[in-house]
């Protein structure tokens, strides 16, 4: 390796700064499969290069989510029991099965139904920030909408939206400070949500509702229904996956636009380059950093022989800007095609089910956005999260000229 100083890659506070991107690039020419070492740990390979996480993402029968779970931490049976309820916790063919029901309410014309409804949700945010003239951009605008979406799909009532928000804070935050929080306070947001998804899933049994909980307790899937435990590991995962990362997405994606205003000016002027913009928003700041993978048997990865039991971990913001795949991939274009990016995942059985909710709310956000804040401009420091596995900004705070 050169002499540049490369940056922990396990250390939470390495990412409370900024996305260490020199290091991906360094590691991607010259060590891209590299041993990392844990401070509690045995260590892990990361994974820099886009085909090496396309190939492990793609081989669940060699690298397993179910043995160690999705996060670098190791524990103990009882919490990986937990764990495992979790759909990217699990391999085929539970996997395979437990998908499938879990589709059922997550298919296209679901989501183009779900259209004006999103809409209708982005007016109401902007309407509430609009007349003021600055606002948190994360906790005003981005946080707003994965919320209500994901919590008026699965039939949240209002009052307990930010019961939900808090709970998934506790959930993924316990590296920052802000949050005061400890992995035992994660557990205990954990069971928390357990106990409230379990109360709601026996009610929609009993009384089914026009909501996704409804639809996913009354689905089948070669004779098997979901069951209450199945539910309430799908509810964690909606509402960290589907809340936390779309969150995350959307302040990148409008601190890209601050920061590079040539490309937001290029977008006003040509709205029809929304949907290359939002692909360019996901790869440029992939929410999630990693996902791990554990070894089921002696393997080779990029060159590099592996023993089973050793853990992998798939750095997504890095497989975005590989050289190999992603012309002048460090620079932000919001015309870029093609993009074939990996912040849904490298592909294979865990791609995002979520993808295409995800994709109609960030479009929705920044048509929104971008017609009626067009000016929108930094007033004063963004404070990141400092965690080694979500992509986060905490706050952003953001003047723009009030409108009505």
């Amino acid at each position: 390796m050169t002499t540049m100083h490369m940056a922990d890659l396990y250390d939470a506070a390495t990412y409370a700064h900024s996305m260490p991107h020199d290091t991906f690039t360094a590691l991607r020419r010259e060590k891209p499969v590299v041993w990392q070492t844990e401070p509690n740990g045995p260590g892990y390979w990361a994974l820099m290069k886009y085909e090496d996480i396309v190939q492990v993402s793609s081989d669940n029968t060699l690298f397993s989510s179910e043995r160690g779970g999705t996060n670098l931490e190791d524990m103990d049976e009882d919490a990986m029991a937990l764990i495992r309820t979790i759909l990217i916790n699990m391999d085929p063919p539970k996997h395979t099965k437990y998908r499938k029901l879990v589709a059922t309410g997550f298919t296209p014309k679901m989501t183009r139904q779900m259209e004006p409804h999103v809409r209708e949700i982005t007016k109401r945010i902007v309407d509430n920030v609009i007349a003021k003239g600055s606002c948190d951009f994360v906790t005003d605008i981005a946080a707003q909408l994965p919320l209500a979406v994901i919590a008026e799909m699965i039939g949240v009532p209002p009052e307990d939206h930010a019961k939900v928000f808090d709970w998934s804070n506790r959930l993924i935050g316990f590296d920052d400070p802000e949050y005061h929080t400890t992995p035992e306070d994660g557990r205990v947001a954990a069971m928390e949500m357990f106990m409230y998804a379990n109360a709601m899933a026996q009610d929609r049994k009993a009384n089914p509702r026009d909501d996704l909980v409804s639809v996913l307790m009354g689905a089948e899937v070669d004779g098997e229904s979901m069951s209450e435990a199945d539910f309430d590991g799908f509810f964690i995962l909606l509402a960290v996956a589907g809340n936390e990362t779309t969150r995350n997405l959307i302040s990148g994606g409008m601190l890209a636009l601050i920061e590079h205003p040539e490309q937001r000016q290029r977008l006003i002027d040509d709205p029809k380059l929304i949907d290359t913009a939002v692909e360019e928003f996901l790869r440029w700041v992939s929410p999630l950093i990693y996902f791990r993978r554990t070894l089921q048997q002696d393997a080779v990865v990029g060159g590099v022989e592996m023993q089973a039991g050793q853990k992998v971990a798939m750095y997504y913001p890095s497989g975005n800007r590989d050289e190999s795949i992603f012309e002048n991939g460090q620079t932000f274009d919001v015309g870029r095609s093609p993009n074939p990016h990996m912040a849904f995942g490298g592909g294979g059985p865990h791609f995002c089910l979520g993808a295409s909710l995800a994709r109609l709310e960030i479009r929705c956000m920044f048509e929104e956005i971008l017609t009626r804040l067009p000016d929108m401009q930094l007033d004063g420091p963004v404070q990141r999260l400092q965690s080694n596995f979500i992509n986060g900004i905490k706050h952003m705070p953001v003047k723009f000229t009030p409108g009505a």
